[in-house]
């Protein structure tokens, strides 16, 4: 079959999808990797096909201009299943995330993908969350159609509680800012808005089943398998640390688009020094070269894979971002999440906490001293250890990528 990926414009989004992407591509389909075209070289050098369609969305340059916005109540979505939100506040949300975040990532892209999945005639559209682009793609051509999550789906459960609370508001108040824009760009493709548009007829969900917030859609489990890029094994990588291991490391999403870290990374790296632990600030050149002298037992290392530096680790700091949390669950690592209010990070952060796995603290709280307090809780208490191993078991024993093909094939082939 033929399955074209629709992802978000954004490098850290579509390196979820690549290995989802292989398993399909080894096992003998045709795929192609739909994106603005700042993303070619991100989905070539994964040795897969990429399709670049329409233009870039420039969102970055206001995104540094306006970095308290990832602290705004318009971008937290941790806080929306039913009972913690009214249809005021859901709507409101709604009025400001359509035209100022999900229509500048998929109006750009839009036309031209929608012409690609006609002209390419894909059997399935499989997209990131919010690329709704790829909805009205799928829905224009006729094709079988999944999401595939970088998140705790809040995205699904905001729509539900949305849907359910307008039920009861007068039918005059029952404005749907999401359902007017998918209308709108729809309308030349012959394409409009409902649920299964927006939610897909499947959702790919990686999060350990214990970890997800509620949902009524169709859920199928996949095991989350890292992929960073470019990788390299150096030696000491190969060496067992001495004494315990801690990762710091600070993504590249705050760096690249927001200007900055949110967390003053000279300052914790050398409260963490007074720890009898090795500790690895795994950093891009941007933030690196901002440190100065370090301590003997800190070590700032850049361009280095996740997936190769957290197996040795005993514990990692972070920023909350999707990729690091969930490379160090498969790899049973301790986590310590200094987040924003982003997307679903709270969320995530929180029922880490609740799960014993780790700890959560807003970055605004994250002053030297207590991340280091917080990371000796982590190498100390054997517990956080423990239920790390738990949740890793619990992905485990999750379908693989390649697992999950049969079953794709399946619905797929069942319309």
């Amino acid at each position: 079959m033929r399955v074209l990926f629709a992802g978000l414009p954004e490098k850290s989004h579509v390196l979820t999808m690549v290995p989802l992407a292989w398993a399909l591509t080894a096992a003998g389909h045709e795929v192609l990797m739909a994106n603005a075209p700042s993303l070619t070289d991100a989905i070539t050098g994964a040795g897969l096909v990429a399709a670049p369609v329409g233009s870039d969305h420039y969102l970055h340059r206001d995104m540094a201009v306006a970095r308290d916005s990832q602290d705004a109540d318009v971008a937290n979505w941790s806080r929306l299943g039913y009972g913690d939100v009214d249809h005021a506040s859901l709507l409101a949300r709604y009025r400001i995330s359509v035209p100022y975040g999900f229509a500048r990532y998929n109006d750009p892209i839009l036309d031209d993908l929608v012409g690609l999945a006609r002209d390419w005639r894909p059997d399935l559209v499989v997209r990131d969350p919010i690329a709704y682009a790829g909805g009205i793609a799928a829905r224009a051509c006729g094709a079988a159609h999944a999401r595939l999550l970088w998140c705790a789906d809040v995205y699904g459960q905001a729509r539900a509680t949305f849907v359910e609370l307008a039920e009861d508001m007068p039918e005059d108040q029952r404005a749907d800012p999401l359902t007017d824009w998918i209308d709108e760009r729809g309308s030349a493709y012959g394409v409009r808005c409902d649920e299964e548009l927006l939610n897909g007829q499947f959702t790919i969900d990686t999060l350990p089943p214990s970890l997800r917030p509620p949902s009524d859609l169709r859920r199928l489990s996949m095991r989350y398998v890292p992929y960073n890029g470019a990788s390299v094994q150096w030696p000491w990588l190969r060496e067992k640390p001495k004494r315990p291991r801690v990762c710091v490391t600070l993504g590249r999403t705050n760096t690249e688009a927001y200007g900055g870290d949110y967390v003053a990374v000279a300052d914790i790296l050398r409260a963490l020094s007074r720890l009898d632990a090795d500790i690895v600030a795994a950093l891009m050149p941007e933030q690196a070269e901002k440190l100065g002298d370090l301590p003997p037992n800190v070590r700032a290392v850049g361009g280095l894979a996740l997936s190769t530096l957290l197996p040795s680790c005993t514990a990692v700091v972070h920023h909350g971002g999707w990729g690091t949390f969930s490379t160090a669950l498969v790899n049973a690592v301790p986590q310590l999440a200094l987040s924003t209010l982003v997307a679903d990070q709270e969320l995530r952060g929180r029922t880490l906490q609740d799960s014993g796995a780790g700890l959560h603290v807003h970055h605004t709280d994250a002053d030297a001293d207590r991340v280091a307090d917080l990371t000796r809780r982590l190498l100390e208490d054997p517990s956080y250890a423990a239920e790390a191993r738990r949740l890793r078991d619990e992905s485990a024993a999750m379908p693989t990528p390649h697992d999950l093909v049969r079953e794709l094939e399946r619905l797929t082939a069942a319309g």
